[in-house]
């Protein structure tokens, strides 16, 4: 389950107020922020495909990759600012979130029907990720403000996932993937608004904040098709 820490790049976002900027900066903010996000999906989509065949491998060095893959999404912090350095940095993060699914990919495809089991997690995960898109803009409530007790219930899940590596308990990895869904769900609404808002420094900020909550939502449906959809 790829859990992140969301708020990496937000550093000193909210220092820049919304207020500052005009309707038509935050427009031009909100256009580059889906454009990124867009292909920052089509890289994930890329390193999944290229690390399929090697899912082995890769679950073999999965420890150095992840700190790869880490040390990329911390290193963003510092780019974001340097035209060319921040989208090498950040589409090679993205190309490794693909990488590093390839292995429950690999086993999921192994399953019966499990092609399908992967397009409906896919399905579910885009219509959840847009009904909720839909809701941050149209709705009046201001989730906004809700960041503190979104990232204490992301901490809480994070502790219970590491308690869980040891004990192997089917049933809390159930409720874990669930929790996951949820949390990320609503975690769309709180970045569609903020981005929406302006609130973050840079539109890839934005980008790699939604990027995650796809990616979260994605693999924990996932996980729950797996088990639910395998005969064993």
């Amino acid at each position: 389950m790829g859990l992140y820490d969301r708020d990496y790049a937000r550093g000193n976002s909210f220092a820049y107020e919304s207020a500052s900027k005009s309707d038509t900066q935050i427009i031009s903010f909100v256009k580059e922020t889906y454009k990124l996000f867009a292909a920052s999906m089509m890289a994930g989509a890329v390193g999944a495909y290229v690390g399929v065949p090697f899912a082995g491998t890769i679950a073999a060095w999965f420890i150095p990759l992840f700190i790869l893959e880490i040390g990329l999404l911390i290193g963003l912090h510092f780019v974001k600012h340097k035209p060319g350095i921040n989208l090498m940095v950040m589409f090679g993060f993205v190309f490794m979130t693909g990488l590093m699914l390839a292995p429950l990919l690999a086993k999921t495809l192994g399953m019966s029907g499990g092609g399908t089991i992967i397009g409906n997690a896919f399905a579910m995960t885009s219509i959840v990720f847009g009904a909720m898109s839909f809701y941050a803009i149209k709705t009046t409530k201001d989730f906004t403000s809700y960041g503190k007790p979104l990232m204490i219930a992301l901490v809480v899940i994070i502790g219970f996932s590491i308690v869980n590596i040891f004990l192997g308990n089917p049933m809390l990895s159930v409720l874990i993937s669930g929790a996951v869904v949820f949390l990320f769900s609503i975690l769309v609404v709180y970045d569609t608004q903020n981005i929406m808002k302006g609130a973050y420094e840079t539109p890839i900020d934005g980008a790699i904040a939604l990027y995650l909550d796809f990616l979260n939502i994605f693999t924990s449906l996932l996980h729950l098709f797996g088990i639910f959809g395998n005969d064993d």
